[in-house]
């Protein structure tokens, strides 16, 4: 169980560590740093999507549905796409379509939408840690190498999500110790959500490629939804694009690595 606990919160350890980014850094991260990182981001959460969740999904499906062992992938493909897309709408941050924003622009300032954001594709994150931990726990077909590099995938393409909270909160004036705590407060989600998988995983065994693919549905909307555009905003350059495909292999290698 310590291994399970100590999976789960690995990818809040790469969020904090990026917070903690306030400390070292004088000046926020340039535009094309940001890219780099968030075109990082975007190729693991996809790679981690298929390799880690979608293609498990459909194996563990196979020796009972045989050609049809694509449904469950499917079907928890589509539920995970409309349960982000629900929160998008329920939940006010940063990217959204303009009326909306305009309207929040008084209550709610950027920074505290982009904390909100972050916190919300933190969500799916935690729970595909959480469903493979469940898998490798109640002998899904996971196993712990894979669940292991899972999370540090995950870990990984947290740090600049951290940072990217910080260092603006502390360019406007907060101190580096709040800055800093907003940062790991982004982060905080990802445990909570993997936890409360691990736990529903066990009343549902039968459903986990449905888990899996649930979570690689809601992982890839938000590289869609927030991380395409904001690597390809601006100037055009293929920076986004290159760091992209960097982050994609090193899932891969991560997943067929060690799983």
């Amino acid at each position: 169980m310590n291994e399970i606990l100590q999976g789960v919160l690995i990818p809040f350890l790469g969020t904090s560590l990026g917070a903690a980014c306030v400390f070292l850094m004088k000046k926020q991260l340039g535009v094309s740093v940001q890219r780099i990182l968030t075109g990082f981001a975007a190729g693991v959460m996809t790679a981690a999507s298929v390799w880690s969740l979608l293609i498990p999904a459909i194996e563990q499906s196979e020796t009972d549905m045989g050609r049809l062992a694509f449904l469950p992938a499917t079907i928890g493909f589509l539920l995970g796409i409309a349960f982000l897309l629900l929160l998008d709408k329920l939940i006010p941050h940063l990217h959204m379509n303009s009326d909306k924003a305009e309207g929040l622009k008084s209550k709610l300032p950027k920074n505290i939408m982009m904390l909100l954001a972050v916190t919300l594709h933190n969500i799916p994150e935690g729970m595909a840690v959480g469903v493979v931990y469940a898998g490798f726990l109640y002998g899904g077909g996971m196993s712990a190498s894979g669940a292991l590099a899972l999370a540090l995938g995950i870990a990984i393409q947290n740090f600049p999500e951290g940072a990217i909270i910080s260092m603006p909160l502390k360019a406007e004036g907060m101190s580096k110790p709040k800055a800093f705590i907003a940062g790991v407060i982004s982060g905080a989600v990802e445990p909570i959500a993997a936890l409360v998988t691990i736990a529903a995983a066990g009343f549902i065994i039968p459903a986990m490629p449905y888990l899996l693919s649930f979570a690689a549905g809601a992982m890839i909307y938000v590289v869609v939804e927030e991380l395409i555009p904001e690597m390809s905003a601006g100037e055009h350059s293929n920076i986004g694009t290159v760091s992209f495909a960097a982050g994609f292999a090193a899932m891969m290698i991560l997943d067929v690595a060690l799983g």
